[in-house]
């Protein structure tokens, strides 16, 4: 039985991400999830409350690259059920999405794991949860296309205002797969963390709440 892993390349576990590495644990269970290369020590207390965690990036860990499989858009191959074959670690970079893309995924993980797997998702940028229930969804023999998504969705905050994430994401039931406690965050708190933004100029981590 392969794990998932997140390998963490923000510099810090923001609130966002937190409520998606969250949503991801509940997805697979926190036994089958690991957080990789968190550095610090107080959040690295924290994520263990979902999944095990390490200060060590995948990358580090010594671990026969072939059998690690890494979730990279840039990757020239759709993922199939057959990938899994031989897997010990399917990797999805913790990083929060840019529109359009940028290729971190690329710089800062597939290219430091020479000889690995790697698989994209087709054309469209995923959430890191919604990354982790797409290759659940294909590891037990759904194709690729058989699974919908929605690309783009609206986020309700007030009869006058609606916040716009152009990201894709799964429907389950024909709905998005969302974090709701990301829902609830961006309705309610999200411009107040903002405005903190702006006066401190970093993004606070989640332990300093």
């Amino acid at each position: 039985m392969f794990m998932f892993v997140i390998e963490h390349l923000e510099p810090v576990v923001s609130k966002w991400v937190w409520f998606e590495y969250k949503h991801a644990s509940k997805l697979v269970g926190r036994n089958r999830l690991i957080i990789t290369n968190v550095e610090n020590e107080k959040e690295a207390q924290k994520l263990k409350e979902i999944a095990y965690v390490s200060r060590m990036s995948i990358a580090d860990v010594g671990t026969n690259p072939a059998r690690i499989l890494i979730l990279d858009p840039k990757a020239e191959k759709e993922l199939v059920t057959d990938d899994f074959k031989g897997i010990d670690f399917v990797v999805i970079g913790g990083i929060m999405g840019d529109h359009p893309p940028r290729g971190r995924t690329y710089d800062l993980l597939t290219k430091r794991i020479p000889n690995s797997k790697v698989r994209n998702l087709g054309k469209e940028q995923f959430s890191v949860d919604g990354a982790i229930y797409m290759a659940l969804m294909i590891s037990k023999g759904y194709k690729l296309k058989e699974i919908p998504i929605k690309v783009g969705i609206e986020i309700r905050v007030n009869e006058y205002l609606t916040i716009e994430l152009p990201f894709a994401y799964p429907l389950v039931n024909g709905r998005p797969l969302i974090s709701k406690e990301l829902v609830e965050y961006l309705k309610k708190d999200i411009d107040k963390d903002e405005a903190e933004y702006i006066r401190l100029g970093y993004v606070k981590s989640i332990v300093e709440y």
